[in-house]
């Protein structure tokens, strides 16, 4: 049986986290590849530290393809690309300012998106 000293610590500790569940904190993405953040000027979190949803990662198509065709009678093939992937979400660069909700107890950040001036 918890003694009463244990069940106050216990009843303390869960009034302080009930006053506090959320945290919003701003970042600033210091380098993608291991993904580092600075929050509020005040210390880093590495990708250990971080939670990030898919709708922030980098997605890129391409666009590249062939196929076979008849024109006269003999059979061709062509091939066309473009030079480069085409970009659908370009995903957090160095530099972006992103919105960071803690998750209660500290430990875990929520990246929920960038932050974009007007």
């Amino acid at each position: 049986m918890a003694s009463l000293l244990e069940v106050i610590k216990t009843a303390g500790m869960d009034a302080v986290g009930a006053s506090n569940p959320v945290n919003v904190l701003f970042g600033e993405v210091l380098s993608v590849n291991p993904l580092s953040v600075k929050v509020d000027q005040r210390f880093t979190l590495t990708a250990d530290f971080l939670l990030v949803p898919a709708g922030l990662e980098r997605l890129e198509i391409d666009l590249k393809h062939s196929h076979s065709y008849t024109d006269d009678g003999s059979s061709r093939s062509t091939s066309a690309a473009l030079e480069e992937k085409i970009v659908i979400n370009p995903g957090l660069n160095a530099g972006d300012k992103i919105l960071l909700l803690r998750v209660q107890g500290g430990q875990r950040f929520v990246v929920l998106d960038k932050v974009v001036t007007a």
